[in-house]
Order: structure tokens, then sequence, then C-alpha cells
């Protein structure tokens, strides 16, 4: 199982109706996005806490979560803050290179605060609502919002494939470390080679155990969902 999903099952909330806390989220989400950033620095806040107190897990625990999306954030936020211009006086601060001046600008800091701010708040709302909700409350969620059943059934047979990948190439993995396939680094590139090849067998072949075993219980292409 997923880290996602003992979280999700396991929460506070799990058996709190979906519909509930979807609704939640899209007013918190709505907040998040119109708001001005002292509204924003609230919805951060509340949605913080309560989620660590519904899933029984530290802040610091919490800011790790937060750190993968942070890099790409800020990754993303230097072409804002940042620019060119060849006079330094109207930077904030600035490095000359050559006869231009690389630099922070007024507009773009607050640009780049306002955006950091409302991305935030997106992103801690979002983490509200995925890791209190388990699958079994998404897959009803979906069905009530009445989208075609091909796509719900696509959505269910992709996140079965999901513990397949992980299942299979965890046990690959297993097996070449036993056969010390990743004592060095050259070692450990063919290892990896390998495995992503014995991957695709496997998972193809386990497609076919699948498929097999839905045609002996009489599979007509429908899913009680």
């Amino acid at each position: 199982m997923l880290e996602i999903d003992k979280l999700s099952y396991g929460s506070r909330w799990s058996q709190k109706k979906p519909e509930h806390k979807f609704a939640l989220y899209l007013v918190l989400l709505l907040t998040a996005l119109l708001g001005s950033p002292w509204i924003q620095l609230c919805v951060l806040l509340f949605c913080a806490g309560l989620t660590c107190y519904l899933l029984r897990v530290g802040v610091r625990r919490y800011l790790r979560w937060l750190a993968v999306p942070l890099a790409f954030l800020f990754a993303g936020l230097l072409g804002v803050v940042l620019s060119f211009s060849w006079q330094a006086d109207t930077l904030l601060y600035s490095v000359h290179i050559g006869h231009l001046a690389l630099g922070v600008e007024r507009n773009g800091l607050i640009t780049g605060m306002n955006t950091l701010c409302r991305s935030l708040a997106a992103l801690s709302a979002t983490y509200l609502f995925v890791l209190t909700t388990p699958f079994s409350q998404w897959v009803r969620l979906l069905k009530r919002s009445h989208l075609p059943l091909v796509l719900i059934e696509q959505v269910l047979l992709t996140y079965r494939f999901i513990f397949i990948f992980i299942e299979e190439a965890a046990a690959i993995h297993r097996a070449q470390s036993l056969r010390f396939g990743y004592v060095s680094l050259r070692t450990g590139y063919r290892s990896l080679s390998m495995l992503v090849g014995m991957l695709l067998a496997r998972v193809m072949e386990r497609h076919k155990q699948m498929s097999i075993a839905l045609e002996v219980k009489l599979y007509n292409g429908d899913f009680h969902l």
C-alpha cells in the first residue's frame, strides 16, 4: 500500500462523506486563488494545522511534503523575480553582467511573493483533500459526478497498475541487490537498465494474468462500481 493510501485510510476524516470534503476543498481553493496574501496565509496555516491533526503527523513531516513542489515553484519564480536592465539603479539588488544588470525589481518581487502565497495556500488545500480521502471515496465521487464509466474504469486500472509496477520493481531490485548488482556505479547502471527491461516484461505478464482472471469471472466490459 502506498503511503498516501495509509494516510487517507487512517485519517480521522476517512469516514466523512467525500462530497462534503470536496465542497470544503473548493471553498478553500477559491479563497486561496482569489483572496489577499494575508487571507492566503490564513488558508495555509489552517489547512496545514488541520491536515497534521487529521493525519496524526508532525509539522516537520508536513514540511517535507511541501519541500518537493517548493523546489519546482522556486525554480519557476526565478523567472518572475529576476530581470535584466540596462540601468542598475532601477533594481533593488543587482549584479553586473557585461553592460547589463541582473537583479530583483520591486514589481517582480511583489508578483513573486503573491504567486508564492497563492501557490502554497492552494497546495495546502489540495493536500488536505487528497490526504484525507481514500481511493474508494474518489471512485464514489467520480460516479456521482456522472462521468463516463469508461473513464472511471481507466482510473481504477491505472491505480491498480501503480501497485503492480511498485511490487515488481521492488522484487527485481531486491534480487539484483542480493547478487551485488549495485556495488559500484558501473554495475548500478547496468542493473538499472536490466531492471527497466525486466519490469516491462513482468508487467505485461501480470496484465495477461489479469485479463485471464477477468475472463474467468465472465467480465463483459463493465465493473460493478
